[in-house]
């Protein structure tokens, strides 16, 4: 299974915010589109990703000051993605060794979707369970 596939199961939208956004924007971006991380955004396109962790790694160093800071400053300027044509398990490992939950997906340069960690585990569920109806029809002769 490809990235393409999971795109067209969960759909393409991406939320994004720009780099002047303050992180107390971003929060309520976050809690408004109910998810852990948003792909920021310039003239040029993506600059960049800030999730919750990152929130929270600068509050501890900074205190409540960071709220008023843009997200620029708190923000993953190097971001790690895929394409659509990339397998699940690839973008799985992908995942695991830079340790990311979420991960732009880029068509020629263009951010056409994000894929989370819960969408990979949802796809595999997916494949799992489909893999076992499989077998279980070809035990029975069904």
């Amino acid at each position: 299974m490809r990235i393409a596939d999971v795109l067209r199961s969960k759909g393409s939208a991406v939320a994004t915010i720009t780099e002047t956004t303050t992180v107390i924007g971003l929060l309520a971006e976050l809690a408004t589109h109910n998810i852990g991380a948003m792909v920021v955004v310039g003239a040029d396109g993506m600059v960049g990703m800030v999730s919750e962790r990152d929130v929270v790694r600068e509050l501890h160093v900074r205190g409540a000051d960071l709220l008023r800071l843009p997200v620029a400053q708190i923000m993953t300027a190097v971001v790690v993605t895929c394409t659509p044509d990339d397998p699940v398990d690839d973008l799985s490992a992908l995942m695991t060794n830079n340790r990311v939950r979420h991960v732009p997906v880029l068509d020629n340069g263009r951010l056409v979707g994000i894929v989370s960690i819960g969408d990979v585990v949802k796809t595999r569920m997916e494949q799992l369970q489909s893999d076992q109806e499989h077998l279980q029809a070809y035990i029975t002769g069904g």
